[in-house]
């Protein structure tokens, strides 16, 4: 498949080698190789003389392995065998540990202890909703700001949402800074039963209500929770602010990743069309697993035809060859008119019995067929070129501005570095296999 000149074609090699391109996020809906494209820009940029670390959220640990590396966790590890000047490191988001380092830098060692050990925060760092997009932006702004990495490239969680990533830190920080929570902290903060004196009529109804709703004990583990973490909630919000800002400034580019597939570039175009309105400067799309053919000048129609024509010959195949002169053949060393051996008191070879172990009545599929059913295979994959042809156009009459780099498809997947550095060259528009796209 070929892109239509009227779409600029996206300079992958010109984003990775430029000094001022800081960070690359990576964002697509799942299962089209959004892990797969940020460790082959790694991979890519690496051997272009950068110092890179990939970060990514993907909980199969696909990444890992295709870098040579037993596990990825919380600390960037270096990846071995990279060709070039430039260093690749990699880490995979662990939330929780994330959250535990957030709240052992903004606390002092006591308080650190008792949010540490308490129920709902231990509930709320391992699953709340929204808290592995929150503390993926949380781990982005503190790899940005050591300034180690001449780039960092992200590889954003896997959501149904859009753009989730961007809107969970705001969404966590209203939580831990809204009404609900400070209602939750008056009693803490007011002295216990003492203080619970100041609390109006409606107030002591509302917390008794909320305490036979989610349970006493429950209820006094966010009141310890909230009064713990009092003197950190400005800071989520001033973080969460901080690294949104960061994702809007230049030296930042947004790749959105799609399948050649209708639903897959309908959540494209929403992507697009959502970067636009948050201000985020987008780099172009990486359209995978992109399908081609050697012979597409052969269309499905013809093809077909071809196939239909060759199966209604019916013609057989001429003889059997050199087979049938081996069969009359006699034996060397023989008279011609010597009587032929019974074939009882022969004792077959053992590669005999093999060869006449198929059924008597078996026959192997003649030229034409095996040549019918082969045209009847490319007119199915001319019928797949012309879909996705169709699907990446109406995209792209929507959205003309965007550039484009087209990935073709690989016959297996992408298990090692010599598979992300093929991704990666078909990334930067050099197919190194003629006729595949």
């Amino acid at each position: 498949m070929t892109l239509d000149p009227a779409v600029a074609p996206l300079e992958v090699d010109p984003l990775l080698d430029d000094p001022q391109t800081r960070i690359i996020v990576c964002c697509g809906s799942g299962g089209v190789g959004k892990t797969t494209t940020a460790a082959a820009l790694g991979v890519r940029a690496a051997e272009r003389g950068r110092k890179v670390v990939v970060l990514t959220i993907d909980p199969a640990r696909r990444l890992a392995q295709s870098m040579g590396i037993d596990s990825l966790d919380n600390t960037p590890r270096q990846v071995k065998g990279i060709e070039g000047s430039g260093e690749l490191h990699a880490m995979m988001l662990d939330m929780k540990r994330t959250f535990d380092e957030i709240v052992e830098a903004h606390a002092d060692p006591d308080r650190a202890r008792a949010i540490l050990e308490n129920p709902f925060y231990q509930s709320l760092s391992a699953g709340f909703a929204g808290t592995q997009e929150y503390m993926a932006m949380e781990k982005l702004g503190q790899l940005r700001a050591r300034d180690e990495w001449d780039l960092i490239v992200v590889d954003t969680p896997p959501s149904r949402s859009a753009l989730d990533f961007l809107d969970a830190p705001k969404r966590l920080g209203s939580f831990l800074d809204g009404k609900f929570i400070r209602l939750l902290m008056a009693p803490a903060k007011m002295g216990g039963r003492a203080g619970m004196k100041f609390l109006n009529v409606g107030m002591s109804m509302m917390t008794g209500t909320l305490g036979k709703l989610l349970g006493g004990q429950f209820l006094r583990d966010v009141q310890t929770f909230v009064a713990a973490m009092d003197t950190m909630f400005g800071g989520f919000r001033t973080r969460a602010d901080a690294t949104y800002r960061l994702l809007q400034a230049p030296g930042t580019a947004f790749l959105v990743v799609a399948a050649p597939e209708r639903d897959a570039l309908r959540e494209a175009a929403y992507f697009v069309e959502r970067l636009a309105a948050e201000g985020m400067p987008l780099a172009g799309l990486v359209l995978n697993r992109v399908h081609g053919s050697g012979a597409a000048r052969l269309s499905a129609e013809r093809a077909r035809a071809a196939a239909e024509n060759l199966e209604e010959g019916r013609i057989v195949d001429q003889g059997r060859g050199k087979d049938g002169v081996r069969e009359a053949a006699a034996p060397a060393g023989s008279s011609p008119d010597a009587p032929e051996a019974p074939e009882a008191s022969r004792t077959p070879e053992p590669h005999e019995e093999s060869q006449t172990s198929d059924p008597p009545n078996s026959e192997p599929p003649s030229v034409n067929q095996l040549t019918a059913g082969l045209l009847r295979l490319h007119a199915e994959r001319m019928q797949v070129l012309k879909r996705e042809q169709r699907t990446r156009d109406r995209f792209t009459a929507l959205h003309p501005e965007v550039p484009v780099a087209e990935v073709a498809a690989l016959p297996g997947d992408v298990h090692d570095l010599a598979g992300l550095r093929t991704i990666g060259v078909r990334l930067a528009g050099e197919d190194p296999v003629p006729g595949t796209s």
